[in-house]
């Protein structure tokens, strides 16, 4: 899997791992940025297809 490496402020970092853990959403920070990216795709997949904008 390649790495990607990002520059974030502390302030989002912070309220992200409020979430990650044992018992929580997430395993890890990678897994909740990993999710959020796929649902962020997902969400910009459904307005391109309402806009007639998705491909073949």
């Amino acid at each position: 899997m390649p790495k990607v490496s990002l520059d974030m402020p502390n302030e989002i970092l912070n309220d992200l791992k409020v979430h990650v853990g044992d018992d929580k959403k997430f395993v890890s920070v990678a897994d909740a940025i990993r999710t959020a990216c796929r649902k962020m795709l997902d969400q910009l997949d459904e307005i391109d297809a309402r806009h007639g904008r998705m491909g073949e």
